[in-house]
C-alpha cells in the first residue's frame, strides 16, 4: 500500500498527514520540520505578535525548506488590518496553503485562487460545510468530536462518510488522530488528508513548555473535559487545567486560557512519548502500513 491520495500528490507530500495549527504552541520549527518529513505543518499567523514577527517568521522558514507548508487565518478572531497584512505575507512569501477558520472565507479565498493558493475552511456540522464550499475553498476540515482545542459534536465515523456523500470537494478529517490505524481508517471512511494535532504537542519541535508535553503523555481520554466555560465556544481541554469557576468573564487565580488552561483532545490515550516530528511521521506511517497489511 502506497500511503497517499490525490490530494497530497497535489501538494506534494510524502503523506497526507498535517499537523494542525495550534494557537501559541505551534511554531516555525514545526513546519520545518514537518515540511522535511514529507507532512503539511502549520501555525497560525497570530501566534506572531505582530504582523513584523510574522513576517521574520515565514522568512526564516523559506531559509530553510522549499517544501510546502500552511498558515491558518482566523478571520473571525482577527482585527481587519492584521488579516490584510498577513495574508499579504502569505502571497508574498507563496505560501502554498491557507487554512480558514472562525469566519466567511469567501473573499479570502477569491484572492486566494487569484493568486494560485489553496483554500482549506474548517467546520463542524453540514451546514458551515455547505457555505465554505459556497465560498470556494478546495477542501473542507471536518473537526470531529473529540479533537483538541474548539471541536464539534458528531463522531467522525459519521461525520466523514456523511460530509463524503454531500460534498464534491476533498474531506479533511481531523479530531482523535493519534496513530495510524486511525490515519488508515480516516482515509478509508472518505478523507484525502488527516488532520493531526494533539500528538504534535508532544513533539520536541513544539513550543508548549515540558511541563504540557509531559502531561499529554500520562493524560486518558478521561481527564478531557469538552467546555465552553473558557473560551464561550465549546472545546477539549485537560480537566484539571481548568480552575474551579473559570468563566469567559471570570479568571480565577490569574489562570490564562490556552497559555495556562491546556487544550488537548482525547487522542491523548494513544500518545506515550515526547519525541522528533520526523519521528512521529515515520511512526504514523508505519502504524497504517501495519494496520493495512493486518486488515489484508
Amino acid at each position: 500500500m502506497k500511503l497517499e491520495t490525490p490530494l497530497s500528490r497535489k501538494l506534494g507530500l510524502r503523506y497526507p498527514l498535517v499537523c494542525a495549527p495550534m494557537f501559541i504552541i505551534s511554531n516555525k520549527e514545526m513546519i520545518v520540520a514537518c515540511a522535511e518529513a514529507g507532512i503539511l505543518g502549520s501555525m497560525p499567523s497570530l501566534n506572531a505578535r505582530t504582523a513584523e514577527t510574522f513576517r521574520e517568521d515565514l522568512t526564516w522558514i523559506r531559509g530553510r525548506t522549499d517544501k510546502p507548508f500552511a498558515i491558518n487565518l482566523t478571520i473571525g478572531l482577527t482585527s481587519r488590518e492584521r488579516i490584510e497584512q498577513d495574508f499579504q505575507a502569505c502571497i508574498d512569501f507563496e505560501v502554498p496553503v491557507l487554512l480558514t477558520s472562525y469566519g466567511n472565507p469567501t473573499e479570502l479565498t477569491r484572492r486566494a485562487h487569484e493568486k494560485g493558493r489553496t483554500v482549506f475552511h474548517d467546520v463542524i456540522t453540514l451546514a458551515h460545510a455547505r457555505k465554505a464550499v459556497a465560498a470556494g475553498v478546495d477542501g473542507i476540515i471536518a473537526v470531529a468530536a473529540g479533537a483538541g482545542g474548539h471541536a464539534g459534536r458528531i463522531s467522525p465515523y459519521v461525520l466523514l462518510p456523511w460530509l463524503r456523500a454531500e460534498l464534491t470537494v476533498p474531506i479533511i478529517a481531523a479530531g482523535c488522530i493519534s496513530d495510524g490505524r486511525q490515519v488508515l481508517a480516516s482515509l478509508a471512511l472518505g478523507a484525502e488528508l488527516c488532520y493531526v494535532g494533539t500528538r504534535f504537542i508532544a513533539s520536541r519541535e513544539c513550543g508548549a513548555v515540558d511541563a504540557y508535553k509531559q502531561r499529554i503523555t500520562t493524560a486518558t481520554p478521561e481527564d478531557i473535559v469538552y467546555t465552553d466555560a473558557v473560551s464561550g465556544i465549546h472545546a477539549n481541554f485537560i480537566k484539571d487545567t481548568v480552575p474551579e469557576g473559570f468563566t469567559p468573564d471570570r479568571t480565577p487565580d490569574g489562570a490564562k486560557r490556552w497559555k495556562d488552561i491546556w487544550s488537548a483532545g482525547q487522542g491523548v490515550g494513544l500518545i506515550h512519548e515526547v519525541l522528533p516530528i520526523a519521528q512521529i511521521v515515520d511512526d504514523l506511517a508505519r502504524e497504517a502500513h501495519e494496520a493495512h497489511a493486518a486488515l489484508a
